[in-house]
């Protein structure tokens, strides 16, 4: 069809050389059907089998280069002979002898500049059109200057196609920024429907929790997909790429408006001392690391078991070292497991930290759930190898990361932190030199094995979602505020304090992964609309899995220094008992003893109710073998 095009228009060259010819030379346009239809005839039937014969229709005109203008020269070379023959050598009644010399200049002329304008277009204007339909239609949401810097550099980047902004701003409705108009909040549906919107940038840093919560409602209801600004270094350069813009982080939904640190709190057990971290490798622990690397330590000892975590966070921070971010003079890795006596006490022994932070434990309540002694022998008696080592070599402050699940627990994760805790409060009770405090929070969005990373991959994988019940809640922070409260937490201890972290108000895991799927730019797959893009599906909850979280044992938490952390009252066993219980409790891991070992857990956490019968998968394992013999 492209080569019957290319016939057709040339054949119509053909008629328009001829009239031009006649109108140069006798300053008239000729009549169509008068005697210059005889050189018109004479030039189709002769030009035509000349193209086709020196393959101008087998060219590809976008690719079209010096081959096809020697072709083209050629094919009208050939025409030229005999037309200038018949209408200037011998002549025709009527018709102007220069009309056989004139027209295949033309003809010339006309074929040449056809051919350039089609590889013009289809090579590039053609080509850039279809790639601009293919673009992805962006609206930014703030005319402010941040909003214009993006769009300055999306514009550049070409990958684009940028529709115009949205400000909430009156005096800015109907200007033109960047040659794009700015529009009211409210023309979002009418911008969706008449320019095919596909995404929406969020430009919006000085905007409040609350109006950001409110924008993002309102877009998540137009099934766009929410983006968020990249990295100020990349702005700065104006290097962003389309592939540089994040998805909307759940944690902006999620996060509380937040509250500045206290600076004197933060710097009181850190500045200019020596401070170590275990599970330095971990979700919690290396954000607490970076942290106290910005606080000017003299030394930070990394402890983690994982080779890989702690070269990941000793990397991190020697190239914050390296651009001034981290003020810390020396960061030391060191390999060691908690459970490890010998190698726990040479290390702190060897340095004599001010400060410990105790982050390593295991945290998975299923996994913890199907190996319960590996889970106890963790995190009870690797918490109480620190807490030795600690009071041994007169560590001036402990300070344990715990969790909201050892609250009346029905797991062994949760019940087995909420021994670490006792045995922190029994130590300090015993009069000696040192502060032993505990902190206990809920989920950190982000951290390893929680749902938001997970619900992210299967959304990337298409679906579905999944979800143990609809009705289970979780309370969340995000990791630096749960940091720098765990960092200020510690420097309010006075010996044995429970402190609880302000988690704000519960959030339902159905809604979380709603919000999620349309903030993609995807629609929820459920009974009132099958043809959604991603269905959420409940697989029923894990073994010993809560719907319903809590932060405290008893009612009567109290105030603190800072808002956003409370004191709370919790109940615990004087050493002189519990050590001797410690004891068979080790006892029992060592000979294999999980059922024995999880009924001594709940004799000492008298708040552990397990919800299902032992699963450790070795028990399991030693019940099957027996049976089968």
């Amino acid at each position: 069809m492209k080569r019957a095009i290319a016939l057709t228009a040339d054949a119509v060259l053909c008629v328009v050389s001829v009239h031009v010819a006649y109108y140069l030379r006798t300053n008239e346009w000729p009549e169509f059907f008068g005697p210059a239809l005889y050189p018109v005839m004479t030039a189709i039937v002769l030009a035509v089998p000349f193209f086709i014969v020196s393959g101008l229709y087998r060219a590809i005109f976008r690719y079209a280069g010096a081959a096809a203008l020697i072709a083209i020269l050629k094919a009208v070379t050939l025409f030229a002979v005999p037309f200038a023959f018949i209408y200037t050598y011998v002549g025709i009644a009527g018709v102007p002898r220069t009309i056989g010399l004139i027209q295949p200049l033309l003809l010339l002329l006309f074929v040449t500049g056809s051919r350039g304008l089609a590889g013009a277009w289809l090579g590039r204007g053609y080509r850039n059109a279809v790639l601009e339909k293919d673009k992805p239609r962006v609206l930014i949401y703030g005319a402010g200057a941040l909003g214009r810097q993006i769009a300055s550099a999306l514009q550049v980047s070409g990958q684009v196609r940028l529709v115009g902004f949205l400000d909430d701003d009156k005096n800015l409705w109907k200007a033109i920024i960047n040659g794009q108009r700015v529009h009211a909040p409210a023309e979002l549906d009418r911008l969706v429907s008449r320019s095919g919107v596909t995404d929406v940038l969020l430009a919006i840093n000085k905007a409040s929790r609350d109006r950001r919560n409110e924008i993002v409602k309102q877009l998540k209801k137009s099934g766009l997909h929410v983006r968020t600004m990249p990295g100020v270094d990349q702005l700065a350069r104006g290097t962003v790429s389309f592939s540089d813009l994040k998805d909307l982080e759940i944690e902006d939904l999620l996060g509380r408006a937040p509250i500045p640190p206290h600076e004197e709190l933060l710097r009181q057990n850190i500045s200019g001392k020596v401070v170590l971290v275990t599970g330095a490798g971990g979700s919690i622990g290396s954000e607490i690391c970076r942290q106290i690397a910005r606080l000017g330590p003299d030394i930070l000892l990394l402890v983690d078991s994982s080779e890989f975590n702690l070269y990941t966070i000793h990397q991190q921070l020697l190239h914050e070292m390296t651009i001034k971010s981290a003020t810390v003079r020396s960061v030391v890795p060191l390999l060691a497991n908690v459970r490890d006596t010998r190698r726990i006490d040479e290390i702190v022994g060897s340095w004599k930290p001010y400060t410990i932070y105790h982050a390593a434990a295991y945290k998975h309540v299923p996994l913890v759930e199907h190996n319960v002694l590996e889970g106890v022998a963790n995190n009870v008696f690797g918490t109480l190898n620190v807490a030795t080592a600690a009071r041994v070599h007169g560590i001036a402050n402990f300070v344990l990361i715990s969790t909201d699940k050892a609250v009346r627990p029905t797991n062994v994760m949760g019940a087995s932190k909420r021994l670490a805790e006792i045995i922190l409060q029994a130590l300090d009770a015993d009069g000696l030199p040192g502060k032993f405090s505990i902190v206990r929070f809920g989920n950190v969005l982000g951290s390893s094995g929680s749902v938001v990373p997970l619900f992210r991959r299967q959304i990337a994988a298409g679906g579905p979602i999944t979800i143990t019940h609809a009705d289970i809640t979780r309370y969340f922070m995000t990791i630096p505020e749960a940091a720098q409260l765990v960092i200020q937490a510690g420097a309010m201890a006075e010996g044995g304090d429970v402190f609880v972290l302000d988690m704000g108000d519960p959030v339902r895991i159905v809604d979380l992964a709603r919000s999620m799927i349309e903030l993609s730019g995807l629609s929820v797959r459920d009974d009132h609309s099958g043809d959604g893009d991603i269905a959420i599906e409940q697989i029923g909850l894990r073994p010993g899995e809560k719907l319903y979280e809590e932060l405290l044992i008893g009612n009567n938490p109290s105030i603190s220094a800072h808002p956003r952390i409370l004191r709370a009252n919790e109940p615990f066993i004087a050493w002189n008992e519990l050590r001797s219980e410690l004891d068979r409790l080790r006892a029992m891991i060592d000979h294999g003893a999980s059922p024995a070992a999880r009924n001594l857990l709940q004799k000492l956490v008298v708040e552990f109710e397990p919800m299902t019968e032992v699963v450790d998968f070795v028990t399991l394992r030693q019940e099957e073998v027996t049976v089968d013999d």
